[in-house]
Protein backbone atom coordinates (compact mmCIF):
# COMPACT_ATOMS: atom_id res chain seq x y z
CA UNK A 1 0.00 0.00 0.00
CA UNK A 2 1.40 3.40 -1.00
CA UNK A 3 1.88 6.38 1.32
CA UNK A 4 -1.21 8.12 -0.03
CA UNK A 5 -3.36 4.98 0.25
CA UNK A 6 -2.22 4.44 3.86
CA UNK A 7 -3.07 8.03 4.84
CA UNK A 8 -6.44 7.96 3.03
CA UNK A 9 -7.44 4.62 4.59
CA UNK A 10 -6.44 5.84 8.08
CA UNK A 11 -8.42 9.05 7.56
CA UNK A 12 -11.55 7.13 6.56
CA UNK A 13 -11.20 4.77 9.53
CA UNK A 14 -10.86 7.80 11.82
CA UNK A 15 -14.10 9.19 10.37
CA UNK A 16 -12.46 12.42 9.17
CA UNK A 17 -12.98 14.35 5.96
CA UNK A 18 -10.20 16.06 4.02
CA UNK A 19 -11.58 19.42 5.15
CA UNK A 20 -11.36 18.36 8.82
CA UNK A 21 -7.77 17.15 8.39
CA UNK A 22 -6.95 20.45 6.68
CA UNK A 23 -8.38 22.43 9.63
CA UNK A 24 -6.31 20.48 12.17
CA UNK A 25 -3.02 20.46 10.22
CA UNK A 26 -3.43 23.88 8.52
CA UNK A 27 -2.44 22.20 5.23
CA UNK A 28 -4.49 23.14 2.14
CA UNK A 29 -7.09 20.60 1.05
CA UNK A 30 -5.63 20.44 -2.47
CA UNK A 31 -2.24 19.37 -1.06
CA UNK A 32 -3.81 16.69 1.18
CA UNK A 33 -5.87 15.38 -1.75
CA UNK A 34 -2.72 15.25 -3.93
CA UNK A 35 -0.72 13.37 -1.24
CA UNK A 36 -3.48 10.76 -0.92
CA UNK A 37 -3.25 10.30 -4.70
CA UNK A 38 0.56 9.95 -4.53
CA UNK A 39 1.25 13.44 -5.94
CA UNK A 40 3.74 15.45 -3.81
CA UNK A 41 4.44 18.17 -6.41
CA UNK A 42 2.35 20.80 -4.57
CA UNK A 43 4.24 20.32 -1.28
CA UNK A 44 7.06 22.69 -2.27
CA UNK A 45 9.90 20.15 -2.05
CA UNK A 46 10.98 17.03 -0.14
CA UNK A 47 11.54 18.99 3.09
CA UNK A 48 7.90 20.09 3.28
CA UNK A 49 6.54 16.80 1.91
CA UNK A 50 8.02 14.97 4.91
CA UNK A 51 6.54 17.56 7.27
CA UNK A 52 3.08 17.22 5.66
CA UNK A 53 3.23 13.41 5.93
CA UNK A 54 4.13 13.67 9.61
CA UNK A 55 1.33 16.18 10.36
CA UNK A 56 -1.39 14.24 8.49
CA UNK A 57 -0.34 10.92 10.03
CA UNK A 58 -0.51 12.41 13.54
CA UNK A 59 -4.08 13.63 12.94
CA UNK A 60 -5.42 10.40 11.40
CA UNK A 61 -3.74 8.27 14.11
CA UNK A 62 -0.95 6.30 12.39
CA UNK A 63 2.82 6.17 12.89
CA UNK A 64 4.52 8.59 10.45
CA UNK A 65 8.01 6.98 10.67
CA UNK A 66 7.37 4.05 8.27
CA UNK A 67 5.68 6.44 5.80
CA UNK A 68 8.60 8.87 5.85
CA UNK A 69 11.02 5.96 5.46
CA UNK A 70 9.05 4.81 2.40
CA UNK A 71 9.12 8.38 1.04
CA UNK A 72 12.93 8.44 1.44
CA UNK A 73 13.21 5.16 -0.49
CA UNK A 74 11.10 6.56 -3.35
CA UNK A 75 12.45 10.13 -3.45
CA UNK A 76 15.84 9.96 -1.76
CA UNK A 77 16.93 11.04 1.77
CA UNK A 78 16.66 14.62 3.03
CA UNK A 79 19.40 16.66 1.36
CA UNK A 80 21.15 19.90 2.20
CA UNK A 81 18.47 22.04 0.59
CA UNK A 82 17.95 25.33 2.40
CA UNK A 83 14.38 26.04 3.46
CA UNK A 84 14.82 29.63 2.24
CA UNK A 85 15.38 28.30 -1.33
CA UNK A 86 11.68 27.43 -1.55
CA UNK A 87 10.76 31.09 -1.26
CA UNK A 88 13.10 32.33 -4.01
CA UNK A 89 11.18 33.70 -7.03
CA UNK A 90 11.02 31.36 -10.00
CA UNK A 91 11.56 34.26 -12.40
CA UNK A 92 14.14 37.02 -11.98
CA UNK A 93 12.88 40.38 -10.78
CA UNK A 94 13.10 43.02 -13.47
CA UNK A 95 14.69 46.30 -12.44
CA UNK A 96 13.57 49.37 -14.30
CA UNK A 97 16.25 51.26 -16.15
CA UNK A 98 17.05 54.66 -14.77
CA UNK A 99 15.78 57.37 -17.08
CA UNK A 100 17.30 60.75 -17.61
CA UNK A 101 15.39 63.68 -16.03
CA UNK A 102 12.91 65.33 -18.36
CA UNK A 103 13.20 68.93 -19.53
CA UNK A 104 10.16 70.01 -17.51
CA UNK A 105 11.74 68.65 -14.33
CA UNK A 106 14.93 70.61 -15.02
CA UNK A 107 12.94 73.82 -15.55
CA UNK A 108 11.08 73.31 -12.24
CA UNK A 109 14.36 72.77 -10.37
CA UNK A 110 15.88 75.92 -11.85
CA UNK A 111 12.81 78.02 -10.92
CA UNK A 112 12.88 76.71 -7.37
CA UNK A 113 16.57 77.58 -7.10
CA UNK A 114 15.89 81.16 -8.30
CA UNK A 115 13.01 81.59 -5.83
CA UNK A 116 15.10 80.25 -2.97
CA UNK A 117 18.03 82.55 -3.82
CA UNK A 118 15.74 85.62 -3.91
CA UNK A 119 14.09 84.69 -0.60
CA UNK A 120 17.49 84.28 1.02
CA UNK A 121 18.61 87.79 0.00
CA UNK A 122 15.29 89.29 1.15
CA UNK A 123 15.55 87.68 4.60
CA UNK A 124 19.22 88.71 4.93
CA UNK A 125 18.43 92.37 4.17
CA UNK A 126 15.54 92.30 6.66
CA UNK A 127 17.77 90.85 9.43
CA UNK A 128 20.50 93.47 8.78
CA UNK A 129 17.91 96.28 9.22
CA UNK A 130 16.81 94.84 12.57
CA UNK A 131 20.42 94.49 13.72
CA UNK A 132 21.18 98.17 12.91
CA UNK A 133 18.07 99.30 14.82
CA UNK A 134 18.99 97.17 17.81
CA UNK A 135 22.51 98.71 17.93
CA UNK A 136 21.02 102.18 18.69
CA UNK A 137 18.98 100.96 21.68
CA UNK A 138 20.38 100.63 25.26
CA UNK A 139 21.29 97.14 26.28
CA UNK A 140 19.12 95.69 29.06
CA UNK A 141 20.44 92.61 30.82
CA UNK A 142 17.73 90.34 32.18
CA UNK A 143 18.45 87.45 34.49
CA UNK A 144 16.78 84.33 33.27
CA UNK A 145 14.75 82.41 35.82
CA UNK A 146 15.79 78.77 35.83
CA UNK A 147 12.99 76.43 34.85
CA UNK A 148 12.16 73.41 36.88
CA UNK A 149 13.24 70.21 35.23
CA UNK A 150 11.53 66.87 35.51
CA UNK A 151 13.45 63.63 35.27
CA UNK A 152 11.54 60.89 33.50
CA UNK A 153 12.56 57.46 34.61
CA UNK A 154 12.27 54.68 32.05
CA UNK A 155 9.63 52.07 32.78
CA UNK A 156 11.14 48.69 33.69
CA UNK A 157 10.90 45.99 31.03
CA UNK A 158 8.24 43.39 31.75
CA UNK A 159 9.68 40.18 33.18
CA UNK A 160 8.24 36.71 32.63
CA UNK A 161 5.99 35.39 35.39
CA UNK A 162 5.28 31.87 36.58
CA UNK A 163 2.24 31.79 34.28
CA UNK A 164 4.37 32.35 31.14
CA UNK A 165 6.27 29.84 29.01
CA UNK A 166 9.61 31.27 27.82
CA UNK A 167 11.11 29.61 24.73
CA UNK A 168 14.68 30.51 23.67
CA UNK A 169 16.16 29.14 20.44
CA UNK A 170 19.81 29.60 19.41
CA UNK A 171 20.64 28.43 15.86
CA UNK A 172 24.01 26.70 15.39
CA UNK A 173 22.89 25.85 11.85
CA UNK A 174 20.13 27.40 9.74
CA UNK A 175 16.72 26.17 10.97
CA UNK A 176 13.13 26.65 9.76
CA UNK A 177 10.75 27.37 12.68
CA UNK A 178 6.96 27.59 13.01
CA UNK A 179 5.30 28.63 16.30
CA UNK A 180 1.52 28.19 16.67
CA UNK A 181 -0.99 28.62 19.50
CA UNK A 182 -2.34 25.35 20.91
CA UNK A 183 -5.47 27.21 22.02
CA UNK A 184 -6.87 28.40 18.67
CA UNK A 185 -4.27 27.16 16.17
CA UNK A 186 -3.23 30.68 15.15
CA UNK A 187 0.26 31.16 13.74
CA UNK A 188 2.55 33.20 16.00
CA UNK A 189 5.76 32.97 13.92
CA UNK A 190 7.08 31.25 10.80
CA UNK A 191 10.46 31.76 9.18
CA UNK A 192 14.09 30.66 8.84
CA UNK A 193 16.52 31.55 11.66
CA UNK A 194 20.09 31.93 10.26
CA UNK A 195 23.04 30.21 11.89
CA UNK A 196 24.47 32.31 14.72
CA UNK A 197 21.14 34.00 15.46
CA UNK A 198 18.70 33.46 18.32
CA UNK A 199 15.06 34.24 19.15
CA UNK A 200 12.99 34.28 22.35
CA UNK A 201 9.21 33.98 22.75
CA UNK A 202 7.26 34.61 25.98
CA UNK A 203 3.72 33.22 25.79
CA UNK A 204 0.94 33.00 28.37
CA UNK A 205 -0.78 30.03 26.73
CA UNK A 206 0.20 26.60 25.46
CA UNK A 207 2.08 26.63 22.12
CA UNK A 208 3.48 24.21 19.53
CA UNK A 209 6.88 24.73 17.87
CA UNK A 210 7.94 22.88 14.71
CA UNK A 211 11.68 22.61 13.99
CA UNK A 212 12.87 21.78 10.47
CA UNK A 213 16.46 21.12 11.60
CA UNK A 214 16.30 20.15 15.31
CA UNK A 215 19.90 18.95 15.27
CA UNK A 216 21.16 22.44 14.39
CA UNK A 217 19.66 24.39 17.31
CA UNK A 218 19.95 24.74 21.10
CA UNK A 219 16.46 24.91 22.63
CA UNK A 220 15.72 26.00 26.20
CA UNK A 221 12.27 26.30 27.79
CA UNK A 222 11.86 28.18 31.08
CA UNK A 223 15.66 28.05 31.44
CA UNK A 224 15.84 24.26 30.94
CA UNK A 225 17.67 22.81 27.93
CA UNK A 226 15.56 20.50 25.72
CA UNK A 227 16.80 17.50 23.74
CA UNK A 228 14.43 16.96 20.79
CA UNK A 229 14.80 14.17 18.23
CA UNK A 230 17.49 15.37 15.79
CA UNK A 231 16.90 12.92 12.93
CA UNK A 232 13.76 14.44 11.38
CA UNK A 233 11.65 17.62 11.59
CA UNK A 234 9.86 17.58 14.95
CA UNK A 235 6.91 19.35 16.60
CA UNK A 236 7.01 20.03 20.36
CA UNK A 237 4.23 21.28 22.67
CA UNK A 238 4.84 23.56 25.65
CA UNK A 239 2.57 25.16 28.22
CA UNK A 240 3.28 27.17 31.39
CA UNK A 241 4.55 24.94 34.19
CA UNK A 242 4.56 21.69 32.18
CA UNK A 243 7.19 19.49 30.50
CA UNK A 244 7.50 19.50 26.67
CA UNK A 245 5.59 16.94 24.61
CA UNK A 246 6.63 15.92 21.07
CA UNK A 247 4.00 15.36 18.44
Amino acid sequence: MSIGDSLAEARRQAGLTIAEVSQQTRIRESIIRGIEQGDFSACGGDFYARGHIRSIASVVGIDPVPLIREYDVEHGPLGAMRAADVFEPSTPIKIRERRSPSLSLIVVVVLLAIIGFSAYHLVSAHNKGHQALAATRPTVTAQATPKATHTVKPSPSPTPTSTDVVIHLAAVEECWVQLTSSTDGSQLYMGTIPAGSSMTWTEKHAVKITLGNPGGIVLTVDGKKQNPDTTLPVTLSFSPGTTPQSS
